[in-house]
């Protein structure tokens, strides 16, 4: 029964060895080459480094983009706003209005403080990397989301520093600062001359009869405006804008499309909203048809889709995939380029060799058809010489 058991193994042992596709060549059998050699050490080597540079892609984070309708309508908008006019507090006031009319007191107040509209030099060091900054995102648009919400980015923390000297001169400007609570709907946040009253039955007015043409000058700097609650780290599109009027009745005009955005990364998991801009800004002058009101005017919408920004790693079993396909593929195309390169060698080799052989062979035939004249003489009896004198001058010659 042993010996049938050990019969059976052997035959199933024997079955499965005829479906080895990986058959082993015996060391006698195999030669090793210099070009074979090199090219297998600049196989390892860019094995290594892709090997390398996929891992460093596995270990990094992409980001996933959703979009779907937003159903939070009936939530409430933060705008935060901190800009600078150069105009006296006294002299201007600052409110929103909604499309529903609703009193702009039950939003909220904002902050009126003296300031001066030149900068220090510490903070015009802000102000010009703020700047920068948003230079570069307006120029590499396609990377905002990169080094906005992705794991690894910077961390920046902004805010506009105090000042660290105080001129000897009266406040020349006004800070406008805080945040409001307004309905999420299509708004209109404005800076302009006079303080504003309530107007029945709905609505506000400014109030300027007071000012002189010289109290106006609407040039103002945006240090922060946004919406939402604000994110550490994000500069927002008009953060570090500056714009200077020489003309007293000026009107600045901002559109803004407001979209919700909420994002869920591994170091980020806020509700928040991003918003594209467009700046218009003209004198206003009735004599040439110019007409409007002066001041500082953000008109907003928002958006009916929302953003969902997820972070997510490559999966395990693409990174697997993809590391057999570098290791796979690099030995296959190196071993196919050695046997190409070695397939026009030999051929190049084997022209030279045919050519030498020709001649040899060409020289050995001419040796053997040509035999030396004495040698031919020779052959001839001695009697058929005597008898043939053209022979035998030619010999005695």
């Amino acid at each position: 029964m042993r010996r049938l058991n050990v019969a059976n193994n052997n035959k199933a042992l024997k079955v499965v060895k005829e479906f080895d596709a990986f058959p082993k060549v015996p060391d006698d059998y195999k030669k090793t080459t210099v070009s074979g050699g090199g090219l297998s050490i600049l196989t390892f080597v860019i094995i290594g480094l892709l090997v390398i540079s996929e891992y460093q892609y596995y270990s990094s984070t992409e980001l996933k983009f959703d979009y779907q309708v937003d159903t939070q309508y009936s939530g409430k908008l933060q705008v935060n706003v901190d800009m600078t006019v150069a105009m006296k507090c006294d002299f201007i006031g600052a409110d929103i209005l909604d499309v529903t009319g609703q009193d702009t007191h039950s939003f909220g107040r904002l902050t009126l403080d003296p300031a001066y509209f030149d900068l220090s030099p510490k903070q015009k060091k802000y102000q010009s990397f703020i700047q920068e900054v948003n230079r570069y995102l307006q120029t590499e648009y396609h990377a905002v989301q990169e080094l906005l919400w992705k794991t690894g980015g910077p961390n920046f923390r902004g805010g506009m520093p105090p000042r660290e000297d105080k001129p000897d001169r009266e406040p020349d400007s006004c800070r406008v600062h805080g945040s409001l609570e307004v309905n999420k709907v299509a708004g209109n946040f404005h800076i302009t001359a006079g303080k504003s009253i309530p107007v029945i039955p709905r609505g506000h007015a400014h109030l300027s009869m007071m000012l002189s043409d010289s109290d106006y000058n609407f040039s103002h700097r945006i240090d922060h405006l946004s919406f939402g609650e604000p994110i550490a780290g994000v500069v927002y599109p008009l953060d570090g804008e500056e714009l200077v009027t020489i003309n007293n009745y000026h009107m600045f005009q901002y559109f803004m499309k407001v979209v919700p955005t909420s994002v869920r990364t591994y170091t980020a998991n806020v509700d928040t909203y991003q918003f594209a801009v467009t700046e218009r800004n003209r004198s206003i002058n009735h004599h040439e048809g110019s007409h409007g009101v002066p001041g500082i005017f953000v008109k907003y919408d928002l958006n009916s889709l929302k953003i969902q920004v997820r972070e997510e790693h490559q999966p395990f079993w693409q990174f697997i995939v993809r590391m057999c396909g570098i290791v796979g593929g690099i030995f296959a195309v190196s071993g196919m380029l050695h046997d190409i390169c070695g397939f026009i060698v030999d051929i190049i080799c084997c022209r030279f060799k045919i050519a030498e052989e020709k001649n040899r062979k060409n020289t050995d035939l001419v040796n053997s058809v040509s035999p030396p004249l004495n040698s031919l003489v020779n052959q001839f009896p001695s009697h058929n010489i005597e008898n043939n004198p053209l022979l035998s001058t030619q010999v005695q010659t």
